[in-house]
């Protein structure tokens, strides 16, 4: 695979980013939110499978195939000049093999980073720790044979979304992937700041954090020394929210006070 000088670019501008302070991420889900979400400052570009999913019509927790996924994450790259961390949920398969495939595929997009989770299923059970560190030990040798060892890996481990343990489970993962190279920790779900303070301060990986509406603030989650703070779907349901409340009203009252405000038309065609 013939990976360009721009691929490999936007994968090593990730790392310092990460490497640099803190990288905020609002989560996009198609090209035009990549697109919009740019315009407003982002210095990098995450992806949210439930987003996407929803996007395409179905629900979240791999219901979408790989070819679905890597298709949406090829159209949000081609429309932004950021690095681009795609939500690739568990790889799309259980196997090894299946991660290698995935991965392999997205870097062929022009992805600088992925997210594999160690859930077997939405609400858990989570993969065994060895098991979960050698699939993570397949996206490195795919990135790598793929031409682009600069990918940055993210473990997203779902021990505190889904209630499966605590923070030396967590920690217990976090050893096991960071030597299977991964190169960040991913804990959605883990939002108590004094907690977060002490997995940032033993995790051998640098600490990812979930975000919230009514949860800390960026202020308050950087404080605890996490590296990334992304939000999931929440800007994806915050659109869809207003599109709903734009249509109720439409359709009820008549009105359209839900629009105010809203970018306009050249401003969205404009950042294509």
């Amino acid at each position: 695979m013939s990976i360009t000088p721009e691929a490999r670019e936007r994968a090593l501008r990730l790392r310092q980013l990460v490497a640099e302070g803190l990288l905020v991420l609002p989560n996009a889900w198609d090209a035009g939110s990549a697109a919009v979400i740019a315009s407003a400052g982002a210095r990098a570009i995450a992806t949210t499978s439930g987003g996407v999913s929803w996007s395409l019509g179905h629900g979240d927790g791999q219901r979408m195939d790989r070819a679905a996924a890597v298709e949406a994450a090829r159209r949000v790259v081609a429309a932004v000049d950021l690095p681009v961390t795609v939500d690739a949920e568990g790889g799309y398969g259980p196997l090894p093999a299946d991660v290698a495939a995935t991965v392999t595929e997205l870097v062929g997009v022009g992805a600088a980073g992925v997210n594999l989770e160690d859930s077997t299923a939405v609400g858990g059970p989570l993969f065994p720790v060895a098991e979960q560190a050698e699939r993570l030990r397949a996206a490195r040798t795919a990135a790598a044979a793929a031409g682009l060892p600069e990918l940055l890996v993210n473990a997203r481990t779902d021990v505190f979304l889904f209630g499966l343990g605590g923070l030396e489970d967590v920690l217990v993962r976090a050893e096991a992937y960071a030597a299977a190279g991964a190169d960040g920790l991913f804990v959605p779900g883990l939002l108590d700041l004094d907690a977060l303070t002490e997995l940032c301060r033993r995790s051998p990986l640098p600490v990812n954090a979930m975000a919230g509406a009514g949860g800390p603030t960026v202020t308050e989650l950087a404080a605890t020394g996490v590296r990334r703070i992304s939000v999931g779907t929440g800007l994806a349901q915050a659109a869809y929210t207003t599109a709903h409340r734009a249509a109720v009203e439409l359709l009820g009252a008549g009105t359209l006070r839900e629009l105010d405000g809203a970018l306009g038309f050249g401003e969205l065609n404009g950042l294509y």
